[in-house]
């Protein structure tokens, strides 16, 4: 057999490399609750809150939200960072003119979640056969940064005075979740996402939850857009008296692109 014959035989029958162990993913994300309601309770007074997205929108000053996920075989960690920042202000006039009440609320709500995961099935990537799946469990620890800061201001004719008050603070809370998704075609999946944190550890009311389901659709081959209906639960107390309290739902609709490295 010629030198030249052997060397193509060789070439032919070669296996291709294997594929890295290492596997990596970034999403960047918006989160738009169409409905949020819940309750805010400053020194033990309480008020409830039933907003729909203009009224969540409007007085947003930031927001930024992006994951991320690092594995090595079958073993790796993931983070979800999210934080959102809204300044409402509100001004009254009595009806003779001279008497005016002004108040602003400034909110940080910032969830930082960091966890181990294990992933069963397949490697995630944008591109897979239909009936490819995986499903990965994960624990770590969600930090939960809440806080609230209210001014209020009287102008009258023979009195002028201002409050401020302040309340929140960050909390480490334990953390489990699942992740799980499966290819109905090459390109186009469904997923879903359950967590839940808290679990009481720091107070009685110390409890955080998500609930996700959605689609992704694979743009290139590194690249997927997502679509998903979200649910959102924060809860926390002081459990003093006078009790400083939170606890909001929002449902909505989560926009996202994921990349694949």
């Amino acid at each position: 057999m010629a030198p030249g014959a052997a060397i193509a035989e060789e070439t032919e029958t070669s296996e291709p490399p294997a594929p890295s162990p290492w596997n990596a993913t970034v999403e960047v994300y918006g989160f738009f609750p169409l409905r949020t309601t819940g309750s805010t309770t400053v020194r033990g007074l309480t008020a409830d809150v039933d907003l729909d997205l203009n009224q969540v929108l409007r007085p947003l000053t930031m927001a930024a939200y992006v994951r991320g996920s690092v594995e090595y075989n079958r073993l790796g960690m993931l983070t979800d960072l999210s934080y959102v920042s809204v300044r409402g202000e509100e001004g009254r006039t009595s009806r003779d003119g001279i008497r005016r009440l002004d108040a602003s609320l400034n909110n940080i709500q910032g969830i930082y979640d960091l966890a181990a995961r294990y992933r069963f099935g397949d490697r995630e990537e944008a591109i897979a056969k239909a009936g490819s799946f995986s499903v990965i469990p994960y624990a770590g620890v969600r930090f939960v940064d809440m806080r609230y800061d209210l001014d209020v201001q009287f102008e009258g004719p023979r009195l002028s005075a201002s409050r401020s008050r302040s309340f929140g603070g960050t909390v480490a809370q334990p953390l489990i979740g699942t992740q799980a998704m499966v290819f109905l075609t090459p390109r186009l999946r469904l997923f879903a996402r359950g967590d839940l944190g808290g679990f009481g550890v720091n107070n009685s009311e110390d409890y955080s939850a998500n609930a996700q389901v959605g689609m992704g659709y694979a743009v290139g081959n590194n690249t997927q857009l997502n679509l998903s209906w979200r649910y959102m639960h924060l809860g926390g107390t002081n459990d003093q008296s006078p009790q400083n309290a939170y606890s909001i739902n929002q449902n909505g609709v989560e926009l996202g692109a994921k990349f694949f490295f």
